[in-house]
This record gives C-alpha cells, sequence and structure tokens, in this order.
C-alpha cells in the first residue's frame, strides 16, 4: 500500500475564547510589533498513513480527527491531502 500525506489542522472555535492567542496578541506590541486584530492558536498535524487510495486516508484520518485530534465540543477541525 502506497504512504498518503494528510494534513489535520485543529482550532478552537470561533466563540471559545483563546487564552494562548491572547497572550501572544498581547506580547506583539512590546516585541516591536504592530497589534494583531485577532491572533488565534492551533495545531497543525501531519500524518502519513498507508491505506489503499487517498479517499481511504482521508477517511482514516477524518475518524482520527474525530475521536482524538481535536474536541469536537470545543474545537474545529479540516482534514486534507497534505
Amino acid at each position: 500500500m502506497p504512504a498518503v500525506k494528510i494534513v489535520v489542522d485543529v482550532m478552537l472555535k470561533p466563540e471559545i475564547l483563546d487564552p494562548q492567542g491572547q497572550a501572544v496578541a498581547n506580547a506583539l506590541p512590546s516585541l516591536g510589533f504592530e497589534p494583531a486584530r485577532s491572533l488565534r492558536i492551533g495545531k497543525h498535524v501531519e500524518l502519513e498513513l498507508e491505506a489503499a487510495d487517498e479517499q481511504a486516508a482521508l477517511e482514516q484520518a477524518q475518524t482520527m480527527a474525530e475521536k482524538l485530534l481535536a474536541n469536537p465540543v470545543i474545537e474545529d477541525y479540516s482534514v486534507r491531502l497534505g
């Protein structure tokens, strides 16, 4: 079976407070950067999966995201070929 590279991006839902993103946004001016209008921090996960084809790999990664990589109550995620 060929290896298929998949990318899963996970972000907090817009209505969920992002304290890490806020802390980074607050630090930018003290480092000489212009203030950011908005800054949110998420996770970027890269996987190489052995699967029969790309669609099977995407489906497998989708299940991984739903069950392990993201908390669907507070996070949104996207799965794509890498």
